[in-house]
């Protein structure tokens, strides 16, 4: 699944993200689910929670899909 994710400021972090898309329910399960989970960004392994997405970036979650961060300023 591929999909675009909106946002009103210069950046989100791949903790909020994982919590906005419901991947993750808490942003306390973030720690344990990039610890377990190999997040792609920018074709790049990251396993930081505050690593901040702008628009550009993509993110590919395992079971999950590409997601592409883009500005609602854009549109």
């Amino acid at each position: 699944m591929k999909k675009a994710i909106f946002i009103e400021t210069p950046y989100i972090t791949l903790g909020q993200m994982l919590k906005e898309e419901s991947i993750i329910s808490t942003g306390g399960q973030a720690k344990w689910y990039l610890r377990e989970n190999t997040v792609m960004v920018n074709d790049e392994p990251d396993n930081r929670r505050g690593r901040k997405l702008y628009p550009g970036d993509s993110i590919a979650v395992p079971d999950a899909g590409l997601f592409f961060i883009r500005s609602k300023q854009g549109e």
